[in-house]
């Protein structure tokens, strides 16, 4: 049997923080993309934050950008 428990949280400006960094990367958003593994209209939507973004999908961000962004879950007691 599993059991699952999903935990969201806010993170203010990280759409911008992500754009930031992106732009800051000599790199086309076309080679960044196929970096992470996800298309560029999903990634316009993250900087937007028009969707949510998985952790697992953070963490590749931030090793292509070379960037952390602070996002941890530590301390978070809900069950």
């Amino acid at each position: 049997m599993k059991v699952t428990k999903t935990i969201s949280i806010d993170v203010p400006d990280l759409g911008a923080k992500i754009k930031a960094a992106r732009e800051a990367d000599p790199r086309s958003l076309k080679a960044i993309c196929k970096a992470v593994g996800m298309s560029q209209m999903n990634w316009y939507r993250i900087e937007d934050e028009k969707q949510s973004l998985p952790i697992e999908k953070l963490r590749k961000i931030e090793e292509v950008l070379g960037i952390d962004f602070g996002v941890n879950f530590e301390g978070n007691t809900d069950v």
